[in-house]
């Protein structure tokens, strides 16, 4: 059987459901690199072409999860790998380079891996991880369009007897077309945050592929609506439990952020050195033969180069701070690691941004072109730079530093 997914033009076809998925089990944080190098080299194959047709990567999300990656955070004592926030990172950048559409389409995933870790009961986490590790994919409904702000939910989630009941929309729904379930976010009768998760074909539930961005064309980051959707009292989770206490869940969010910026940013460096290499002119009055003999293009490449790697070890820190938290997540320290996620995700916005705009100004009006597509650099790390406005970061880090206060607790910090 096939699900269709409504979209203002047309029907898409979402996962077959009848169909079990089977995934790979990874049993280290160098296989879960190696795995992503290799699905990487796939993803970029045709991610211009896809980004150009908005042509949703179905075949290649199945790809993606089959490999194992989906799965490496699920905890050793349930099976998974249990790697490092380190190692996360890594893999959310390499495949980001490749294409950061399809890289951030798990970030919601982990995150809920991550709240099972922290608030789920025993029975919840074996059957959650193991449907993980067997390849089922979690896609999110969380932000509204129409709320407040992004931490207000008008979606209700009640319970009823053994049961919850759910009604209202979402949008930004990074993942829920491609899901095999999905992990609603609403409050229930006491303005507690939950997360309820229900299989993609659940009656009252329906996906709209509405997303019309400029940028991250085919995360298909549009509408989820529930009507009257059902949910059992075994696929709730309390959200608002792991913010009564110090956890790593916050910024392990913003991780994840930081990572896929600072694969755009490689993916926008990479382009640039190629072509400037095989395309671009050097300037009249440079004297030289070719474009990547002008010393004004050689001087912008290292200083690129030189804030890549900054914002790549700030991205590294970042994830080893987080491990110190999930092992002793005390006030103090998941305070630092909160900062350090920021600190990170301020480099890599502002790498990600300069590489994709440095990649038209070193190739000149020959890289604008359409049959190059490169203005999907720009397109992507502007649109993907906005979640979780960097401005913020700044003012948590001042504060933290100067003032010693510790930033809120929430997840998106």
């Amino acid at each position: 059987m096939t699900i269709l997914v409504e979209r203002a033009d047309r029907a898409l076809p979402g996962p077959e459901f009848q169909v079990a998925p089977k995934a790979q089990l990874i049993r280290s944080d160098a296989e879960a690199i190696d795995t992503a190098h290799k699905v990487a080299a796939e993803l970029a194959l045709e991610a211009a072409a896809r980004d150009r047709e908005r042509r949703l990567p179905l075949t290649e999300l199945d790809r993606f999860s089959s490999s194992g990656l989906w799965g490496v955070t699920v905890p050793k004592a349930y099976g998974g790998a249990g790697v490092s926030f380190v190692t996360v990172a890594e893999v959310v950048k390499i495949i980001s380079a490749a294409d950061p559409s399809v890289g951030q389409i798990p970030q919601s995933h982990l995150r809920v891996l991550d709240l099972l870790r922290l608030t789920g009961s025993e029975e919840q986490k074996h059957f959650w991880f193991g449907k993980v590790l067997q390849g089922y994919r979690f896609g999110n409904a969380v932000s509204e369009a129409k709320s407040k702000h992004t931490g207000i939910f008008e979606t209700t989630i009640i319970p009823d007897g053994d049961a919850y009941h759910i009604n209202g929309q979402k949008f930004y729904a990074t993942g829920a077309l491609f899901a095999h379930y999905i992990a609603i976010a609403g409050a229930d009768d006491l303005g507690r945050a939950h997360i309820a998760i229900a299989p993609r074909d659940a009656d009252g539930l329906s996906v709209v592929d509405d997303w019309s961005s400029f940028g991250q064309r085919t995360t298909a980051s549009g509408s989820v609506v529930m009507r009257n959707l059902r949910v059992p009292a075994s696929a709730v989770l309390p959200a608002y439990a792991a913010y009564q206490f110090p956890s790593a869940n916050g910024p392990f969010a913003q991780l994840v952020h930081a990572a896929i910026d600072a694969g755009i940013a490689k993916g926008a460096l990479a382009d640039t050195v190629a072509f400037v290499r095989q395309y671009a002119r050097p300037w009249i009055d440079s004297g030289q033969n070719h474009a990547y003999e002008d010393q004004f293009t050689i001087s912008q490449i290292g200083d690129l180069s030189v804030k890549m790697h900054a914002a790549e070890a700030l991205l590294d820190r970042a994830g080893r701070t987080l491990d110190f938290a999930a092992a002793e997540p005390t006030d103090k320290i998941v305070d630092e690691a909160s900062i350090a996620v920021a600190i990170a995700k301020a480099a890599t916005t502002e790498i990600a941004i300069l590489a994709a705009n440095k990649l038209h100004e070193l190739g000149g009006t020959r890289s604008t072109l359409a049959q190059y597509n490169l203005d999907r650099h720009w397109r992507n790390a502007r649109t993907h730079t906005l979640h979780d406005p960097v401005r913020w970061k700044y003012f948590h880090i001042g504060n933290y530093v100067l003032n010693g206060v510790s930033p809120p607790r929430h997840p998106w910090n």
